[in-house]
């Protein structure tokens, strides 16, 4: 596992359960409705970190590597938004599909952009 997987991994997680925590002691932004979208935001967000380690001609590599972290962050935030009853058990297959696609597109995007 690469040192960019781990810190990708272990930023992308520290966000998702602190979006999650502050939406259920402040009820007035779950409400908004924003945070589907700052969840998947932040799988972008997790797999840009994720694929740092990476050299451009490894975009397959890359885009696994934001994949998963983006999807295991996202898991983990929806794991807890369950414990905390603001979401049933069945978001976790919604959390973790849209993260894990917006980590992969996270790592391209940082992929693309390596010189």
């Amino acid at each position: 596992m690469s040192k960019s997987l781990v810190t990708g991994l272990g930023a992308g997680t520290a966000l998702q359960v602190l979006m999650v925590v502050v939406g259920h002691f402040v009820p007035s932004m779950q409400a908004l409705g924003l945070f589907p979208i700052a969840g998947t935001l932040i799988g972008g967000i997790t797999g840009w970190l994720a694929s740092g380690g990476v050299v451009r001609p490894a975009l397959t590599t890359a885009l696994v590597n934001g994949g998963v972290a983006g999807g295991v962050a996202g898991v983990l935030g929806s794991l807890v938004s369950t414990a905390l009853g603001d979401v049933p058990l069945g978001n976790l297959a919604i959390a973790g599909g849209s993260t894990l696609v917006s980590g992969a597109i996270g790592a391209a995007l940082r992929a693309a952009t390596k010189k």
